[in-house]
């Protein structure tokens, strides 16, 4: 499981050790990201399962000294699977600071890492570990080009636009 930033650049990553996708995993990371973040920082957490992350931390206590500095939305991919009053809540159109992101972030990272899956279950550790970060360093590099040629474009749209 990986901790996104919102430019989709990898931030943290721990190793599952199950099959299922347990909240203990995302409250690992999300302390690992708060250890090395000022304490007035804001972070608007977008997952897949963020109402039930955010009743967990209500209820138990869990990250209590930073629920005050964090907003929980559900990706827009499984927002309408949940129930209603969850979609108007936790909906990321619907919430601010969170625009039009769709969190395709988390797909094109799973399609850049999913070639890793096969032999992960032969190789040895530490070259699955090796793989897995020299994977996720070549991300940052190509999603910077396409933050860099989406600036490239609008920017000449936008002069031709107004220069006219």
């Amino acid at each position: 499981m990986t901790l996104l930033c919102r430019h989709d650049c990898p931030l943290f990553s721990v190793k599952m050790t199950t099959a299922v996708e347990g909240q203990h995993y995302v409250l690992a990371l999300l302390g690992k990201l708060f250890e090395h973040l000022p304490p007035d920082f804001f972070v608007s957490l977008l997952y897949d399962i963020g109402c039930q992350l955010h009743w967990s931390c209500d209820k138990w206590g869990f990250l209590k000294s930073y629920m005050n500095h964090m907003t929980f939305v559900v990706s827009i991919f499984h927002a309408f699977g949940h129930q209603w009053p969850c979609q108007i809540v936790y909906h990321p159109h619907k919430c601010l600071g969170y625009g039009l992101c769709s969190s395709k972030g988390a797909e094109r990272l799973w399609h850049a890492l999913s070639h890793l899956i096969a032999y992960g279950h032969v190789a040895g550790v530490s070259f699955v570990l090796s793989s897995i970060d020299s994977t996720n360093q070549l991300i940052p590099h190509s999603t910077m080009s396409e933050c860099t040629t989406l600036i490239t474009n609008l920017s000449s749209t936008m002069k031709r636009t107004y220069s006219s």
